[in-house]
Formats: C-alpha cells, sequence, structure tokens
C-alpha cells in the first residue's frame, strides 16, 4: 500500500459511516407519528369558540340538556327524564324517579331508553297516542292535571298550525302529543314538545322556566319561537330541539325584553339514533 492510503481509507470510511447515520435519523424523522396531547389524542386545531355549558340551575332547579328534545331535571332529590332517547349519552345520568313522553316520534319516545333510565315502578306519564308502546304507562291527554310523583303535571296540547308533510296534512295534530306544565316548589316549569305558537302556549302564566323548540320544518323558526315566548314571558327560556337552527337567532330577537335566555350545549358530537321530528 502507498504512503498516506491507509489514513485516506480510514477518513473515507468514518465519513461514510456519519453520513449513512444521518440518512437513518431522517428517514425515522420523517417516518414518526404526529405528536400527541397528554390524553392520547394527535392536537386539534381550536376555532376559538366557546363550549356551551350542557348544565344550568335555576333556583333550586337543575337542568342537563343530553340532546335534541331530551334532558334531565333535578328537583327536591327527585329526577326526571324528558323524552329519554338512544340518541343521548346517559353514562352519567342519574335513574329517574319520573318520566315524561310527549309524543310519539322516535326522537321523543323510545321503549328502551325509557326502561334504561327508569328506576323500578317509576312512572312515566305519557299521551294516550304513545301509550301502548309503554309499560305500565300514566295516561294524561291533553287539557288534564295530575300529580303523579308528587308532581303536578298539566298537559299543554302541542300541535302544528301550518306545517305539514303534504298539503292538509301536519306533523302534528292537535290532540296527539302533549307539553306539559310542572309545579316544582314555587317553579312552573314549562316543557313545549314539538309545536308551532299555539293559542294555548301563548295563553301560559306564570311560567318561571321554558323550553321552547324551534326547528324546520317540524316546528318553527327561531323568530317566530321567540314571538311566541314574548306573548308569555317566562322568567328564564331554554331554546331546545333545534337542529339545523342558530339559537343565537332566538336569543337576539329576544333582546332588551324581560326574559333570561340560556344557550345550552344540546348536541355534543352527532349522535346515532332516530331522526328528528
Amino acid at each position: 500500500m502507498a504512503f498516506g492510503s491507509e489514513p485516506r481509507a480510514r477518513a473515507a470510511k468514518v465519513g461514510g459511516l456519519l453520513l449513512l447515520s444521518s440518512a437513518l435519523s431522517l428517514c425515522a424523522a420523517c417516518g414518526a407519528a404526529p405528536a400527541q396531547n397528554q390524553n392520547g389524542a394527535a392536537p386539534q386545531k381550536s376555532d376559538g369558540a366557546a363550549a356551551r355549558p350542557s348544565v344550568s340551575e335555576v333556583g333550586d332547579i337543575r337542568i342537563t340538556a343530553i340532546t335534541h328534545a331530551s334532558f334531565q331535571l333535578e328537583y327536591g332529590g327527585r329526577v326526571i327524564h324528558v323524552d329519554p332517547t338512544g340518541a343521548g349519552d346517559y353514562s352519567a345520568a342519574k335513574q329517574a324517579d319520573l318520566v315524561l313522553v310527549t309524543d310519539i316520534h322516535p326522537d321523543h319516545l323510545d321503549p328502551a331508553a325509557i326502561a334504561k333510565v327508569r328506576k323500578a315502578g317509576a312512572p312515566v306519564v305519557a299521551p294516550s297516542a304513545a301509550a301502548d308502546k309503554i309499560e305500565s304507562p300514566t295516561v294524561i291527554n291533553n287539557g288534564e292535571t295530575k300529580t303523579v310523583a308528587g308532581i303536578s303535571i298539566e298537559a299543554v296540547p302541542m300541535y302544528n298550525l301550518q306545517r305539514g308533510p303534504s298539503p292538509g296534512q301536519l306533523f302534528h295534530p292537535k290532540g296527539r302529543g302533549n307539553g306539559y306544565v310542572l309545579t316544582l316548589g314555587s317553579k312552573r316549569v314549562y316543557i313545549a314538545g314539538d309545536t308551532e305558537c299555539t293559542d294555548e302556549m301563548r295563553a301560559l302564566k306564570n311560567i318561571d322556566v321554558a323550553f321552547v323548540p324551534m326547528n324546520l320544518p317540524y316546528t318553527m323558526p327561531p323568530a317566530e319561537a321567540a314571538g311566541c315566548v314574548k306573548a308569555f314571558a317566562p322568567k328564564v327560556v331554554f331554546p331546545y330541539h333545534y337542529r339545523g337552527q342558530n339559537p343565537e337567532e332566538f336569543k337576539a330577537a329576544l333582546k332588551g325584553e324581560p326574559v333570561e335566555v340560556r344557550l345550552l350545549e344540546w348536541y355534543p358530537p352527532e349522535p346515532k339514533g332516530g331522526a328528528p321530528q
């Protein structure tokens, strides 16, 4: 070997190894998985929008929004579920001392969901049109008032005035479904169900808390719902059953009125289950 050739060969070998090591490191970096946060999910880009709460309290009444028309009321140690359906997440819900069903459509009447949340022997209040789907129902018809589970319940007609699937038909005919007025201590709570702005709703008196629907084509748009709320002037109103509508429009339409509008999160990730009506 010529003088000086061995050092040059050794240097070339070391340089090659360094180049190979760098290449391998680069390939490893290219194939690495995206960074994850502490709960194991890939980082998500925030749109800056504040999440709405799903729980609210009006005096000693606690309201938990579940989905669409389904929610939980708590008062005086008792739990009331309204229109429980399989579309909702009931993993954190409490067992019901009383269940209220407003109508026959699957986003209001789900026998499996009722059985899931109902305490053994707890009454289920429903209109007669829904009774055959419920085990041991307590039937209340429009205009009747009954005391069930120690709570006064008034059945208020809920129906369409003009909207329906075809001319001469309505999505919700008068007499089939119930809205409800509950007396919880000193407060009156109105659950409208699927309805337009009926004379019965406009004539309500002394309502402390109201739940009012606003989705098309089945009930009414936000501006129309706000006009009806102005007529009976509840102290606090929660827009619900509003898939596809913007409840902020409802809130804006009531600006300056003596009505407090509270917005809850009714639609956390798209639920499974029956189509809204």
